[in-house]
């Protein structure tokens, strides 16, 4: 199996120059597979739309950052969106969706955005792609209230080993990316060294959460120098730095990173299938 991106917005408007050959350099680069998901009602076409022009996979949903601006029927939007995609094998998940207590947001409506959210995906079936900044407990609150028993990825995890451990236990996998590749994050690093192997789905979040090697520190933004623009090409350095902190081989750890993924939104099967 090849490098899979859990999580990756290539969508997004960073990459209308030239988002044929980031992807390109990604595929150049061992990623076979990039999930991209929606964030609003008025980007779920452009996420099916590019899932389906560069062979990749996209997720529905409104999220959390975005439901100040969405309309209460964006959500009958992606019921109706979601129903009649069914039948395209390169949707594999409801999301972005979740909670973000980081950002000041009216929590009243995305608290009620998710349980919507998590009640289409159980009507159809789906795994969700969870935002759980600063969130994680109440997300898993309402996951449990839901009775939902459909999986996903918490993307970006950044919890405690006992916060893990209750999304496993749901059946959840955690997303690493950038994050982890920061010396001073010591915790984020303790935990991709010691969960268990089958624990762990790897993304970048490009454009966002650049790692290290692509960081550029506030006073040198203030000096005009642009911040390094994530892309899905470093997600195999992401890898090697996620296998260099588990003393894993870095070939075994694409192969079971890459089954972790298929675990966790098992519709990306079918996009590995021999024909």
């Amino acid at each position: 199996m090849p490098w899979i991106d859990t999580h990756c917005h290539l969508d997004a408007a960073e990459f209308d120059a030239d988002r044929a050959a980031v992807r390109d350099a990604a595929r150049a680069a061992g990623v076979a597979c990039c999930v991209i998901p929606a964030v609003a009602a008025n980007s779920f076409e452009a996420a099916a739309q590019t899932a389906h022009a560069f062979g990749d996979a996209y997720a529905l949903g409104i999220h959390p950052l975005y439901t100040p601006a969405a309309r209460d029927d964006d959500l009958q939007t992606l019921q109706q969106q979601l129903a009649a995609r069914q039948g395209d094998a390169r949707l594999v998940a409801v999301g972005e969706i979740g909670l973000d207590y980081f950002e000041p947001l009216d929590n009243p409506r995305q608290e009620r955005f998710l349980r919507e959210q998590l009640r289409l995906a159980k009507a159809q079936r789906l795994p969700v792609i969870l935002h759980v900044r600063r969130s994680v407990d109440k997300v898993l609150k309402y996951l449990r209230e839901a009775h939902f028993d459909g999986g996903g990825i918490a993307h970006a995890f950044n919890g405690s080993r006992q916060q893990a451990q209750a999304f496993l236990d749901l059946g959840f996998k955690l997303g690493f990316g950038g994050a982890v590749t920061y010396d001073r994050a010591l915790q984020l690093r303790r935990l991709a060294a010691e969960l268990p192997a089958d624990a762990i789905v790897l993304e970048t979040d490009a454009p966002d959460i650049p790692p290290h090697w692509l960081y550029v520190a506030a006073h040198a933004r203030a000096q005009g120098l642009p911040q390094g623009r994530n892309s899905p090409a470093e997600l195999p350095r992401i890898a090697r730095t996620v296998a260099g902190l588990r003393g894993a081989d870095t070939e075994e750890w694409m192969q079971q990173t890459a089954r972790n993924a298929l675990q966790a939104l098992p519709r990306l099967a079918a996009l590995f299938a021999t024909p």
